[in-house]
């Protein structure tokens, strides 16, 4: 059996969800290389700025590679070069056949769902969103389609009530890079038995955000509204519109909320403030808004937003 700290290792990935992973395979195993994307301006200045990997790469002082087309020759020689005996993938791109197949003990992915369900790109918000009570984190071998792969391992983890998206993807990181080294460890010594994923008729999905299915939609319950309001804190953002009166139209971002569930005569959208909090109808209930953003400004809580912005009678969201 190979020792851990001879086991040549390439990690994939950009986003900070990765880096428990990072540390835990450079403690354990033998780091060779990181590949990441490449930089790309970004923000209001379109200024460039580094990923959390590659600050990793550059701080701990591992090569980094940030190839613009993975299936470049050039850079199919240099991993082939590296030889290594894993590649670990987290949240990155679609890696290629000519990428996948090259290391000894095969390419895995770490994904944070329990698949098959919530394949795609945003599952820790979705299950939220969704309100399942439980998640977790899954390591599989990569093949040509996306998230469909052999299963290695998986780990559960429940979910509460009120966890917000942030919350959980921080959760999730940890318990995944536990995940990650257990798996190389279990392959290693060949314990662990590749499992197809099960076929299913209803398979739930974490499918790309997008202008429409961030928006809320105030016919709905007061559940959920809530549900996507947190499943969307701190990022995309539930959105919504407020109409107040003759002023313009204001895009707003609801981060933090409360609901109540009651029977009322109100319409769906309307506003009532009650100690210094937006109070907003739904289908069965209402939302209190704790925390937003107006477009263009700072995020502040309910209170300091009505200390400067006057909501006049008969205001909406919609």
């Amino acid at each position: 059996m190979m020792s851990k700290k001879s086991t040549n290792i390439i990690y994939m990935g950009t986003a900070s969800f990765g880096i428990p992973t990072l540390e835990i395979i450079n403690e354990n195993f033998n780091l060779i290389a990181i590949i990441t994307n490449y930089d790309k301006p970004s923000g209001r200045g379109l200024k460039i700025k580094n990923s959390p990997v590659k600050d990793y790469a550059i701080n701990n002082r591992i090569s980094f590679f940030q190839p613009k087309n993975l299936k470049d020759i050039d850079f199919i020689n240099i991993i082939k070069e590296l030889n290594p005996d894993f590649i670990i993938v987290v949240a990155f791109r679609m890696i290629p056949k000519s990428i996948w197949e090259i290391p000894r003990f095969g390419t895995i992915n770490l994904h944070a769902s329990l698949l098959p369900d919530y394949r795609g790109s945003a599952p820790i918000n979705w299950v939220i969103i969704n309100n399942e009570i439980q998640t977790g984190v899954t390591s599989f071998y990569i093949d040509e389609n996306i998230d469909t792969g052999d299963i290695l391992l998986q780990e559960k983890t429940e979910i509460d009530s009120r966890i917000t998206a942030g919350e959980l993807h921080d959760k999730l990181q940890i318990l995944g890079a536990g995940v990650i080294k257990k798996t190389i460890d279990g392959v290693l010594i060949a314990k662990l038995k590749p499992l197809k994923q099960k076929k299913v008729s209803n398979l739930k999905t974490a499918y790309k955000f997008n202008k429409e299915n961030i928006q809320i939609n105030w016919n709905e319950s007061a559940l959920n509204i809530y549900n996507k309001i947190r499943g969307l804190n701190p990022f995309p953002g539930a959105r919504t519109n407020l109409y107040s009166g003759s002023k313009k139209e204001k895009k707003l971002i609801i981060y933090n909320s409360d609901y109540i569930i009651e029977n009322h005569n109100k319409y769906e959208g309307e506003i009532i403030i009650i100690n210094n909090l937006l109070n907003v109808f739904c289908n069965d209930g209402y939302i209190i808004i704790k925390e937003l953003k107006v477009e263009g400004k700072k995020k502040m809580t309910t209170k300091a937003l009505l200390n400067g912005f006057k909501i006049e009678k008969n205001s909406y969201f919609k």
